[in-house]
């Protein structure tokens, strides 16, 4: 099930709401851990087995590494056995298919083997289990005595699908004990609104756009409409993302958890180190936590350090999918990264903020084209005539018809992805002297909003 359908918006969501508000406090994790299943289930009934058998996996993981703590060498080894495990299942759902076509393509041969689909959120809840595990092991946490409070940890629905992540360290808390009232069900609800409408309005949108581009013959596309496709995919995977972040956010709000930011305006930064600390937050502090500082972070020698940061960045393109065009996009800004830090990063400050933005947007424009593509041939033939090679014309009518016709929703989009989109809604709903006045108007808009959405969702 996703958020962003009239079955969640119109069925399941006011359901578990007025369920979870009607029962008792001590029953609301269990009525939160049957939802979040139901959730789940609703699409991937059997894969449902999946998530609960993983969660009590680890939770016995847990538990036993906890225990062996007094033996470093015997907690050790159950710390590797359990991420062997994690990473077999996700290697095997995500991997196995990619593994077997590259070897079938690359040796000639005829492996017979079965597409499988990848289970909703295994990639988000194996990480969360992996840094519960590696937390326990380096005596951060201690181990979660209650299974049902361990698997809504790793089950919880707001989260589920697309983040935050949340180490358990910081997230049992809530778990134990959180507030639940009107006000945070109505500032939650306003959340998830302005997530709604970035993905199904905005994200969409554009993607109607990217996909007009991505049907052209490659030799019919002028560099203008290579530009407007690329521009399209960077306002639909930013919408796309930080829409189902902001419906989290304010879904795990409703509900009395507080979720972490995910995205802080990406598209404002003036560095691509800087775009990085602003996009998918909690996953790029999952992989320093986890990967980079104990590979020995930036305190070591040059070499280790440059290593350090192409390694982890190669697995970053491996978390978002099984394609070598995404393993070259990690190796990509890897190199990047490396660049910035120790070639020209320090001069960078000097230019002025226009050219700092303009740098920054052409190398991550780069970096989705290598994203967005099939493959890596048809990346390097659209980076091609982005760049103006081959002969292609600057301008063609295609390219005057897409502007035409959607110059309004780009210049929203460039709006909304800006900070000076966020401080126009503030002052649409914030900026009143008259509280009576200012609650109606925003009562007004994001009811305007809901209908919107919704009716974007039916058509």
């Amino acid at each position: 099930m996703l958020f962003s359908s009239i079955t969640f918006l119109l069925i399941f969501l006011p359901l578990v709401v007025a369920v979870y508000y009607l029962v008792p406090q001590r029953f609301q994790n269990s009525v939160m851990l049957i939802a979040s299943l139901a959730f789940y289930a609703w699409g991937e009934p059997i894969y449902v087995v999946l998530l609960v058998l993983s969660s009590m996996f680890n939770y016995f993981c847990g538990r036993d590494i906890e225990e062996k703590k007094g033996v470093p060498q015997l907690a050790k080894r159950s710390l590797i056995m359990a991420i062997v495990v994690n990473l077999l299942i996700l290697g095997f759902f995500e991997y196995y298919g990619w593994l077997i076509g590259t070897v079938n393509k690359v040796f000639s041969v005829e492996i017979p083997y079965r597409v499988l689909s990848l289970p909703i959120g295994l990639s988000f809840y194996t990480l969360q289990a992996l840094g519960y595990l590696i937390d326990i092991y380096k005596k951060e946490m201690k181990a979660q005595r209650n299974v049902f409070q361990f698997m809504l940890y790793m089950a919880l629905f707001p989260k589920l699908n697309a983040g935050p992540l949340m180490r358990c360290a910081d997230f049992q808390p809530q778990l134990e004990k959180r507030t639940v009232n009107v006000y945070k069900l109505g500032q939650g609800a306003g959340m998830f609104v302005r997530g709604l409408v970035k993905k199904v309005v905005f994200a969409d949108s554009a993607g109607v756009i990217f996909n007009q581009v991505a049907a052209l013959p490659m030799g019919t596309i002028s560099v203008l409409t290579a530009w407007i496709g690329c521009l399209a995919f960077a306002f639909q995977i930013y919408f796309a993302f930080s829409g189902y972040s902001d419906m989290a956010l304010g879904l795990g709000r409703m509900f009395g958890f507080e979720l972490g930011v995910n995205f802080r305006y990406p598209y404002t930064a003036k560095s691509v180190s800087d775009f990085w600390r602003r996009w998918h937050i909690s996953l790029n502090e999952w992989f320093k936590r986890y990967v980079y500082i104990p590979l020995g972070g930036s305190h070591c020698e040059p070499a280790r350090h440059i290593c350090n940061i192409v390694v982890v960045w190669l697995l970053m393109g491996l978390w978002y999918g099984a394609k070598w065009n995404l393993v070259l996009w990690g190796l990509f800004f890897g190199i990047v990264l490396v660049m910035e830090k120790y070639v020209w990063g320090n001069r960078m400050g000097q230019f002025p903020e226009f050219v700092q933005h303009t740098y920054t947007f052409v190398v991550v424009s780069i970096g989705w084209v290598l994203f967005f593509s099939p493959d890596i041939g048809y990346a390097f033939d659209y980076l091609g005539i982005m760049l103006g090679l081959g002969g292609h014309d600057l301008v063609d009518q295609q390219s005057l018809y897409l502007i035409v016709t959607h110059w309004l929703l780009i210049l929203l989009c460039g709006l909304g992805s800006s900070i000076r989109g966020r401080d126009l809604f503030r002052a649409l709903t914030e900026d009143y002297k008259n509280e009576r006045v200012r609650r109606v108007v925003v009562s007004v808009l994001y009811v305007l909003m809901l209908i919107v959405s919704i009716a974007f969702l039916v058509a």
